[in-house]
């Protein structure tokens, strides 16, 4: 994984706006005291969510502070993930194609292609609209539906270079898109018919199951 580093240019400040401050001291009471310091991935998502799905300098600071955390750490959390984004992103979409094994093997590759020739031939790139950039990253836990995309919070699934365009022209468009599978199948359930588990007597409760349960230990001889 690439070397993950703040923007060199950063605002000056930052601080929740007062629904996000109020969700915020909710989600910090939710852990018990002096465990607050697990809020840290939530509350880096929040203030992300605010700041144009980006985090700074200034974010770090003020979640440390509200956590009671050394800076270090929270800086380590918000390198550590690539969900958290270090520099600007496109505001109508920030596309991460997933590069690891089973989406590489089923054309993760050409949806690459797809985010050079639309959005710029280099990740992390903000095209001049400002609305798309894009970069690749490791698993994103949808093996199963390869190859994929995620979208800020939303996964786009079972993808080819045709419904990746689709989509950028929706999102762009400002439709609506489908989140998920992009074939007719639902989450990651089998494509096409089920093919597993089809015998009707797996169902008649008339298969029985006895548990053996193993002898117990024999019992240590003592010492003389």
């Amino acid at each position: 994984m690439s070397v993950r580093r703040l923007h060199p240019i950063q605002p000056d400040s930052f601080a929740f706006n007062a629904e996000n401050l109020a969700w915020a001291k909710a989600k910090i009471a939710q852990y018990p005291a002096g465990k607050q310091a697990s809020a840290v991935i939530p509350l880096l998502w929040r203030a992300q969510e605010q700041n144009d799905n980006w985090v700074t300098k200034p974010m770090i600071e003020y979640i440390a502070n509200m956590l009671d955390m050394s800076y270090i750490r929270v800086l380590e959390v918000a390198t550590f993930y690539t969900m958290f984004q270090l520099q600007p992103v496109g505001k109508v979409a920030h596309i991460q194609v997933c590069g690891t094994t089973p989406c590489m093997l089923r054309g993760a590759e050409d949806l690459k292609k797809v985010c050079q020739n639309r959005i710029s031939h280099e990740p992390h790139h903000v095209t001049e609209d400002g609305k798309f950039s894009w970069e690749e990253v490791e698993c994103l836990g949808a093996c199963v539906n390869a190859p994929m995309v995620q979208i800020f919070k939303d996964t786009y699934e079972d993808l080819t270079p045709a419904s990746l365009e689709k989509l950028i022209d929706d999102l762009a468009a400002g439709r609506k898109v489908k989140v998920g599978p992009q074939i007719d199948r639902h989450m990651a359930a089998p494509e096409g018919a089920q093919t597993a588990l089809t015998d009707p007597s797996l169902y008649e409760g008339q298969r029985t199951f006895v548990r053996v349960e193993p002898p117990p230990p024999a019992p240590a001889e003592e010492k003389k």
